[in-house]
């Protein structure tokens, strides 16, 4: 039987009316907010487009009010969604908030879901996911706040948080803690719903960063905050998922987003390409045409071959999870690629501008300084690269080949 890369018909219709909403609502509205109209005007008023076209929560079941789709579809949306820094967010499906959605869904108690999640949903409210602190890094077990409970029905909460995104723009956030230093290494932190504002989640800073930031960046999510929190005070009932649950919870949460940064990874190279292309089509230099010129040809063949390999790469680990496939080693192995991919596109269609992709009058080098985060965020490069070595000996301690930590299941 010959292998089928056969997109279903459902699939790519929806596909193509998101690549259509993208390109004849997000874009244009990007143009509006540079104009001056304010972020929330605009943002309103494509999520209304939104819903009224069905286009809502891709990922999401249709009974909680989302579009239901698998991740093959979903990983197709994805990609044309991250062609406009609004896209996902006027569809609701933006991070950090889509991955916490799903923990709520599936972890969540009916009381959560219906306080929490429903205005979630609805896109009447943000979350926010404070667990990376500055003495741990990205070993999550080394977290140092501490939930302790108070004998009267609450948990209290003391510590720091570092680059919990989008918390200023948020009015929930999850906070993980240690309930248990006793406990094994991985049991010994849970979960916990802060109603925002609070006065024990105290937001000291958005931390400044090297990426170029707009107009509209915090109202948008993009900051990245420094928190304090102290005597927080949260209701036993707020814990979510059980004592112990923390880490794993925060692990599965992780790997979506991982996924999801690497679809708009694709969707942004590829509109950095075409910007590339089309400029090097009119642009002449000495006489010539550019696009004319092989070293260009080169430089433009190499931005598609890492494409088409992303591309790829997502596809096969959506396939495998459509069919509850174990997708650990690919993801790992595609979270290191993708963010390095789309770092590589932007700069040669940086480099193919000239001194025009150099300012910030094409979007290029806003994103330049932006995807250098993608090395960094849900697991540096190589915390990634180390577990994909380790299972490679791993594989070949077991089977004599280490070919089913690298794709081998595809032979």
């Amino acid at each position: 039987m010959a292998i089928d890369f056969t997109i279903p018909e459902e699939a790519n219709e929806i596909r193509a009316r998101v690549r259509k909403w993208v390109q004849e609502e997000c874009i244009p509205a990007e143009k509006e907010m540079a104009a001056g109209k304010a972020y929330k005007t605009v943002l309103k008023e494509l999520r209304q487009k939104a819903r009224a076209q069905g286009l809502w929560l891709p990922f999401f079941p249709v009974e909680h009010g989302g579009m239901g789709l698998g991740p093959l579809a979903n990983a197709l949306v994805q990609m044309e969604l991250g062609q406009s820094h609004l896209g996902a967010l006027s569809m609701n499906s933006q991070g950090p908030d889509d991955a916490t959605m799903l923990t709520l869904l599936a972890h969540g108690t009916d009381f959560q879901k219906e306080k929490y999640l429903k205005p979630l949903i609805n896109g009447d409210k943000r979350i926010c996911y404070s667990m990376t602190e500055k003495a741990a890094g990205a070993d999550a077990t080394g977290m140092q706040t501490t939930a302790v409970k108070d004998g009267k029905g609450n948990y209290v909460l003391n510590g720091e948080k570092w680059f919990s995104s989008a918390a200023t723009a948020a009015d929930i956030a999850v906070v993980m803690a240690r309930t248990n230093p006793e406990a094994p290494r991985h049991q010994q932190y849970s979960t916990f719903i802060v109603e925002l504002p609070n006065p024990g989640y105290n937001i000291i800073r958005d931390i400044p960063t090297m990426a170029v930031h707009g107009p509209h960046y915090a109202e948008m999510g993009g900051g990245h905050a420094e928190v304090k929190i102290e005597n927080l005070v949260v209701p036993e009932e707020n814990l979510l998922g059980g004592e112990g649950q923390g880490f794993a919870m925060g692990q599965h949460r992780l790997a979506y987003g991982r996924l999801r940064h690497g679809m708009h990874n694709v969707a942004m190279a590829q509109r950095a390409l075409d910007l590339a292309t089309e400029h090097v089509t009119k642009r002449s230099t000495f006489g010539k045409k550019l696009d004319e010129r092989q070293g260009v040809q080169f430089m433009l063949a190499d931005c598609a071959s890492k494409i088409y390999i992303a591309r790829l790469m997502l596809m096969h680990i959506a396939y495998k999870a459509e069919n509850g496939m174990d997708i650990r080693q690919e993801n790992g192995i595609a979270k290191v690629y993708l963010a390095n991919m789309v770092h590589d596109v932007v700069d040669t269609a940086i480099q193919l501008h000239g001194a025009l992709g150099y300012s910030l009058d094409t979007p290029l080098a806003a994103w330049y300084t932006h995807v250098r985060s993608q090395r960094l965020v849900d697991g540096p490069d190589e915390v990634h690269k180390w577990i994909t070595g380790k299972n490679v000996i791993r594989a070949f301690k077991k089977d004599g080949t280490t070919a089913a930590a690298c794709g081998g299941d595809l032979l």
